[in-house]
C-alpha cells in the first residue's frame, strides 16, 4: 500500500533510504538547474545582507553616544576603513541601501524559485498521472482510487511548499543562526557565552512547550469534530433514532463527547497559563539577564563594549532567538516533504502495465478467441482459484453468452479478454496467437466494452461519445448516436450534443447513459464486444431501446454477453453456464432448455415464474 491505514498518524523519520528515494525528485529540477542555481545565489545574497541589518540598527540606536568611543580601536569609528558608524545619518543611509538591496535579492529569489518549482511540479504531475494511468488493474485493487488522488494532491502540495518556501527559509534561518553567532562573538565573546547559555536554551524549550499545547488543542478539535459527526448522523437518521427509541442513547453518546471536549480544553487552558508564565519569567528574564550583563560591560572605567556594539548585540540576540525558534517547525515541514517525495517517487517508480506485459506483436484480430485450460487466481487472493481449467472458443462474428451465479467467473473472463491480469496457467489466444505475445494496447484497440455501470466523464455528450474515437468527425458521432437509439433524446435537449452530462453522467438517466456507452462502442467499431449485464439495471421501456441498440452493435462482431436475464441471450450462438470458474453446460438456448434438471433449464424456469 502507498499510504498508512486511515486513523493512524503517519510518523515520518529521515533515513538513508528515504533520503535516497527522495533524491529522485532532483531529476525533475535538472532541466532548470541553471535558473535554480541563480535562485540560490540570490538566496545567499539576501540572507547574508540580512545579517548586517541588526548590526547597523544597533549602531543607529547607539550612534549618538560617544562616551565610550575610545574603547575599541576599530569599534564603531570605522567601517571598511572609510565609513564612520557614529554618524546616525550615515548609518540610516546604509540601512536604507541594505533594505533596498535585500528586497531586490529576495524578489528575484522568490520569482526564480517559484518559476523553477512550478515547472518541475508540472513535470512531476504529468509523470505521476502518466504512470498512474498505465498501472495494471491489480495496482488499483491494492490502492483505493480516492486515497491515491488525495495522496497525490497532498504530497505535491507539500513538495510545492517546500521547494518554493520551506527549503529557502530553512537555509536562510541557518545562515542567520551561524552568522549571528559569529557576529556577536566578534563583538564580545564573553557576552556571547552568557547569551548561548540562556536565550537559545529557553527558546528551544519554549518551542517544545508550545508544540505540546498545540497537540492538546488538536485533540480538542478532533473531539469537537466527532461531536459534530454525532449531531449530523443522528439528525440525518432521526427516523431510525425515534423508531428504535434511542433518543437517550444518542444524548448519552453526545454528552460523553462534549465532556471530553471540556476536559481537554480545561487541560489545554491550564498548560497555556503555565506557558504564558514561563515566557514572562524565563524567556524575557533571560533576555533581561543578558542585557543587564551587557550594560555592565558598557559602563565604568573597565568598560569593554561600546553602546552601539551592545545594541547590535541585542539585535543579533533577538534575531538569533527567533531563528532558533523557527527551526523545529521548518525541520518538521522538511521531514514531511521528504516523506511526500518518497511517496511520489514510489508511485513514479512502480512498474506500469506496459513494462509488465512484454507482448510486441500487432496481428490483425478478426474475432476468433480461444481459452484453453485456463487457471487463474487474482493476485490479491492467490489461494482462491477463480478459473479452473476453463476452456471455451468463439469464432468470428459469434455471440457467446456467459451465465451463472455471482462469483462464477463471468466478469473475470471479460477482464482476461482485455488482458487486465496474467493467467496462472493455460493459454488465451486471438486468431491462434497467444495473448502474451500481443501488444496490450493493440489488443484492446480491437475490443469494446459496455458495462452495467456506465461511467461518463465530465463534459458534453459529444465528448463522451467521441471517447471511443478521438479523431471522429461530427457526422460519425451523430451516426453512432443514431445507431445507438440515442439521437432522439440527445436532440430533445436544448444544447443537443453540447449538453453537459454532469459528474459521472448524473444529469442523464440509466438508459440514456447506456445508449451513450453503446454509441461510444459503435464509434470505436471493435472486432470483439463485451456486454457486461448492460440491461440488468434498466426499466422495461429503457431496456427495449437499449436492447435494440445492442443488437445493432453486435452485428458482425464476436460478442461476449454476460447476462442475468436469460431472455436477452436467446439468440446467442453458444451459452456457457459457469459454476466455480468452470463450464458446466454449453449449448444453444434450446439445447440447454431441454436438459432435464440442468442448471440453465432451472434458471430459465425460475425466471419464467
Amino acid at each position: 500500500m502507498l499510504r498508512p491505514k486511515k486513523g493512524k498518524k503517519e510518523k515520518i523519520k529521515l533515513s538513508k533510504e528515504s533520503i535516497a528515494k527522495a533524491k529522485g525528485i532532483f531529476a525533475y529540477l535538472k532541466p532548470y538547474r541553471g535558473a535554480f542555481a541563480i535562485g540560490w545565489i540570490f538566496l545567499v545574497l539576501s540572507s547574508s545582507a540580512g545579517l548586517f541589518f541588526p548590526y547597523l540598527l544597533g549602531q543607529l540606536l547607539g550612534g549618538s553616544d560617544t562616551s565610550n568611543s575610545e574603547i575599541l580601536n576599530n569599534g564603531t569609528q570605522d567601517f571598511a576603513g572609510q565609513i564612520n558608524l557614529e554618524n546616525i545619518n550615515t548609518v540610516a543611509i546604509l540601512l536604507v541601501i541594505l533594505l533596498v538591496a535585500q528586497s531586490v535579492f529576495s524578489y528575484f529569489r522568490v520569482v526564480i524559485f517559484t518559476r523553477v518549482t512550478e515547472n518541475a511540479l508540472r513535470d512531476i504531475r504529468k509523470t505521476a498521472f502518466q504512470r498512474l494511468i498505465h498501472m495494471p488493474m491489480d495496482f488499483f485493487n491494492k490502492n483505493k482510487v480516492g486515497e491515491l488522488t488525495s495522496r497525490l494532491s497532498a504530497d505535491i502540495n507539500l513538495v510545492q511548499e517546500t521547494m518554493r518556501t520551506t527549503l529557502a527559509e530553512l537555509f536562510r534561518q541557518l545562515i542567520i543562526v551561524v552568522g549571528s553567532i559569529v557576529f556577536i562573538a566578534l563583538i564580545s565573546w564573553k557576552l556571547v557565552l552568557i547569551m548561548l547559555c540562556t536565550v537559545p536554551v529557553v527558546a528551544v524549550f519554549a518551542v517544545i512547550f508550545g508544540r505540546f499545547i498545540k497537540k492538546l488543542s488538536k485533540q480538542a478539535q478532533d473531539a469537537a469534530a466527532e461531536s459534530n459527526t454525532i449531531i449530523e448522523e443522528n439528525l440525518m437518521g432521526i427516523s431510525n433514532v425515534k423508531a428504535f427509541t434511542n433518543e437517550a442513547f444518542a444524548i448519552m453518546k453526545y454528552a460523553k463527547t462534549i465532556k471530553s471536549i471540556r476536559d481537554l480544553n480545561i487541560k489545554s487552558g491550564n498548560w497555556r497559563g503555565l506557558f504564558v508564565s514561563f515566557i514572562i519569567t524565563c524567556l524575557f528574564g533571560a533576555i533581561v539577564f543578558v542585557i543587564w550583563q551587557g550594560l555592565h560591560m558598557t559602563e565604568g572605567p573597565d568598560a569593554t563594549l561600546s553602546r552601539g556594539d551592545f545594541n547590535s548585540f541585542v539585535m543579533f540576540t533577538i534575531f538569533l532567538g527567533a531563528s532558533i525558534g523557527s527551526l523545529p517547525d521548518l525541520y518538521a515541514s522538511f521531514q514531511k516533504a521528504i516523506g511526500a517525495t518518497e511517496n511520489l517517487m514510489q508511485i513514479i517508480e512502480e512498474k506500469t502495465e506496459t513494462e509488465i506485459l512484454q507482448g510486441k506483436s500487432t496481428p490483425n484480430i478478426t474475432g476468433q478467441v480461444v481459452f484453453k485450460n485456463v487457471n487463474f487466481s487474482y493476485p490479491q487472493r492467490k489461494d482462491v482459484q477463480v478459473m479452473k481449467a476453463l476452456s471455451l472458443s468463439a469464432n468470428k462474428g459469434e455471440t457467446i453468452a456467459l451465465v451463472g451465479a455471482s462469483g462464477a467467473g463471468k466478469s473475470t473472463i471479460a477482464s482476461l479478454l482485455l488482458n487486465y491480469y496474467t493467467i496462472n496457467s493455460g493459454e488465451i489466444s486471438f486468431d491462434n496467437q497467444n495473448i502474451e505475445t500481443i501488444d496490450v494496447k493493440h489488443l484492446r484497440s480491437y475490443i469494446a466494452i459496455v458495462p452495467q455501470e456506465v461511467i461518463l466523464f465530465g463534459g458534453t455528450i459529444e465528448e463522451n461519445i467521441s471517447f471511443g474515437k478521438q479523431d471522429a468527425s461530427k457526422e460519425e458521432i451523430r451516426q453512432a448516436a443514431q445507431q445507438a437509439n440515442a439521437l432522439d433524446f440527445i436532440e430533445s435537449f436544448p444544447e443537443g450534443m453540447q449538453t453537459e452530462v454532469g459528474d459521472r453522467g448524473i444529469q442523464l438517466s440509466g438508459g440514456q447513459k447506456q445508449r451513450i456507452a453503446i454509441a461510444r462502442a459503435l464509434l470505436k467499431n471493435p472486432t470483439i464486444l463485451i456486454l457486461d449485464e448492460a440491461t440488468s439495471a434498466l426499466d422495461s421501456e429503457s431496456e427495449k431501446s437499449v436492447q435494440e441498440a445492442l443488437e445493432t452493435l453486435m452485428e458482425g462482431r464476436t460478442s461476449f454477453v454476460i447476462a442475468h436475464r436469460l431472455s436477452t441471450i436467446r439468440k446467442a450462438n453458444t451459452i456457457l453456464v459457469l459454476e466455480n470458474g468452470t463450464v458446466v453446460e454449453s449449448g444453444t438456448h434450446e439445447e440447454l432448455s431441454d436438459i432435464e434438471n440442468g442448471v440453465y433449464a432451472n434458471l430459465s424456469q425460475l425466471q419464467m415464474n
